[in-house]
């Protein structure tokens, strides 16, 4: 039961979808935004309608709790940094009980399948996957396809593997990258037994509303979109639209024409 209350706290409408928002960039890459910026990228984040945020535990420090409102909060717990050997490489940084404490509504851990680290990546993920059925935290999982044994990261078949993989070893959300077309992405969520969410993909690919919509109609259960939302100018007005989006009625038959305009 408490586990059922904190995943509905995670779709504000309580429709079983999500727009999540992850601002845990600033250990991998660098800082999100400057530091007399946070606050108020937060704010526009939280008032455009995301349903969770995502940082590190140490960020949670600089989130005031006033301002996250309804929307809540998921604490990170992998970690790894774009100067390490193997940029694809995770490891645990946190433990659940941590993230209870900070507030957390729930937590996430990242792994790459196809990574020289793959196995250290799956016995964190199984670790994490045990504290949170022991603490009825919801937990999100980061699966994606990457390393050097990975030709083609958006192959469906591979992304139905990964995402199964996160199913399977007790994730409660998996975050994915989207496949190459709707039908694509479509027949992996239709293998999936837990709800599917994308990433926001290149910036060069196509507009970030688009990307949105092909995962809605191809049945995801919605976005967890953080450097196309923090780089933006204007991020309150594209969370809003990102949020109309995900949360909007689901529409079957839109995969169909989708499929077709793609197939042109």
């Amino acid at each position: 039961m408490r586990k059922a209350l904190r995943l509905r706290r995670l779709s504000r409408p309580n429709d079983d979808r999500y727009l999540f928002v992850p601002l845990d960039h600033s250990v991998s890459d660098g800082p999100v935004v400057p530091r007399d910026r946070w606050h108020e990228l937060v704010r526009a984040v939280v008032l455009g309608g995301a349903d969770a945020i995502i940082v590190h535990k140490g960020r949670v420090r600089a989130v005031d709790p006033a301002v996250l409102g309804n929307c809540a909060l998921i604490v990170h717990l992998s970690a790894g940094t774009a100067h390490m050997a193997d940029a694809n490489a995770k490891v645990l940084v946190g433990e659940v009980d941590e993230a209870l404490r900070l507030g957390a509504d729930a937590v996430s851990v990242h792994v790459n399948i196809g990574s020289d680290t793959e196995a250290a990546q799956l016995t964190d993920l199984g670790r994490v996957a045990a504290a949170c059925d022991s603490w009825n935290v919801p937990l999100v999982v980061m699966a994606y396809a990457r390393g050097p044994r990975v030709s083609d990261p958006r192959d469906p078949a591979l992304l139905a593997h990964v995402v199964n993989i996160a199913a399977d070893l007790g994730a409660d959300i998996v975050k994915t990258t989207l496949s190459h077309s709707a039908q694509d992405m479509a027949d992996v969520v239709a293998n999936c037994p837990i709800p599917v969410v994308v990433a926001g993909g290149p910036a060069s690919t196509t507009s970030l509303a688009g990307h949105a919509r092909a995962a809605m109609t191809a049945g995801c259960a919605g976005l967890a979109v953080g450097r196309r939302v923090f780089t933006s100018p204007a991020p309150m007005p594209l969370v809003a639209e990102l949020a109309s989006i995900v949360h909007a009625p689901a529409d079957a038959g839109l995969i169909h024409a989708l499929t077709a305009l793609e197939n042109r």
